[in-house]
């Protein structure tokens, strides 16, 4: 994983999760690292890098242009962070291998308050704070 793929996979945990730290603790952040990390393995499928993975359009909602969360993602001193720190913890450990997928092979998930067409036919593989997750393929 080159260093921008890494800035860039903590940046997409810190804007998709770090709302879920707060009453989940580490494991939130890390079942959305984990689909990350799922769809990498997917052999291009979703993208060839993470980079590719996480700023593919509609994906990860932080990075659409009108999400209130995409500004918090470029934050002056975003960098000492504790969380951020804590997120970029996260996204080496997971895509080292040295953390387990705590989402049964997840590659895709949504929050509770939403219900995506395409999560309407398949098996819940995780309920974890605030998310859903699933596997497509």
């Amino acid at each position: 994983m080159t260093p921008h793929d890494l800035d860039i996979f903590t940046r997409t945990l810190y804007g998709e999760a770090r709302g879920e730290y707060t009453h989940g603790g580490p494991a939130p952040l890390m079942a959305v690292a984990n689909v990350i990390i799922n769809r990498l393995n997917r052999g291009g499928k979703y993208g060839r890098t993470i980079t590719d993975i996480c700023l593919k359009p509609r994906q990860f909602s932080c990075w659409n242009k009108n999400d209130p969360n995409r500004p918090l993602l470029f934050k002056e001193g975003l960098e000492r962070d504790p969380l951020f720190y804590l997120c970029k913890t996260i996204a080496e450990n997971i895509s080292s291998g040295r953390w387990p997928d705590l989402t049964r092979d997840s590659d895709h998930y949504h929050e509770l308050s939403c219900r995506p067409s395409w999560a309407r036919t398949k098996k819940v593989r995780l309920r974890l704070g605030h998310h859903i997750f699933y596997k497509l393929d």
